[in-house]
């Protein structure tokens, strides 16, 4: 049976430097007509869609549905050339990873991130890791990251039929991607990372959670890919 691992994307695969922050301050700027300084919005773990609503709730604009189309619209125009400027980096260990679970047929990794797709596979293309994957799952059906998991898990499916729970694993770097493994079922991998530390995803319900991550002999073997 194949063994699934859903990727989150930032502060797990990489860390963009403040990328997304500064091509959504430029996207609401752009947007109401005026600077706005966003050094307050709350990012760690929350969805594309929930941090564009929050944004315009703050700063009193209508935060309907097309409101937030828009700004992530204009977001993801300004990304790419934010990724140039921010000089952020591929988390340590994560190519070496990657590059040897892509050698394996019986292993299928996929994306399970907040982002909106097109902010998504931007990032992961600037930092020389889209090939590595070929779907995933993301904000544009739900703001919800619970939805977005039974999404990335329904995807699994359609390409591998049926799945083995026990061989499924979420991979993230916040109590959030904790609760996504909760929330299908499947067991998660904890990266401590940037905000939340070891003992707090220990303590959110990760079974198994580094500081960084390990050499790939030793993060298969923990999966159970090698015996």
């Amino acid at each position: 049976m194949t063994t699934v691992l859903f990727w989150d994307i930032d502060g797990t695969l990489l860390n963009s430097n403040g990328a997304g922050l500064g091509a959504l301050t430029k996207a609401a700027s752009q947007m109401m007509g005026k600077a706005v300084d966003l050094s307050a919005i709350s990012l760690a773990g929350m969805t594309d869609w929930a941090i564009a609503t929050q944004v315009l709730e703050q700063h009193r604009w209508a935060s309907g549905a097309s409101e937030i189309k828009t700004l992530l619209r204009l977001y993801c125009e300004h990304l790419p050339a934010s990724l140039l400027r921010s000089q952020g980096f591929v988390l340590s260990g994560v190519k070496d990873i990657l590059s040897s679970l892509h050698q394996r047929d019986d292993v299928f990794s996929l994306i399970l991130t907040g982002n909106i797709a097109t902010g998504g596979w931007a990032k992961l293309s600037h930092y020389g890791l889209k090939h590595y994957f070929d779907i995933g799952a993301f904000c544009e059906q739900s703001p919800h990251r619970h939805d977005i998991a039974k999404q990335a898990l329904a995807l699994a499916e359609e390409v591998l039929g049926t799945v083995s729970l026990e061989k499924c694993f979420v991979i993230g770097d916040t109590p959030h991607d904790v609760r996504c493994g909760q929330a299908i079922g499947v067991k998660t991998v904890g990266i401590a990372s940037g905000r939340y530390s070891v003992e707090e995803l220990a303590a959110s319900g990760s079974p198994l959670v580094y500081e960084f991550f390990p050499q790939p002999q030793d993060f298969m073997r923990e999966i159970g890919l090698i015996l």
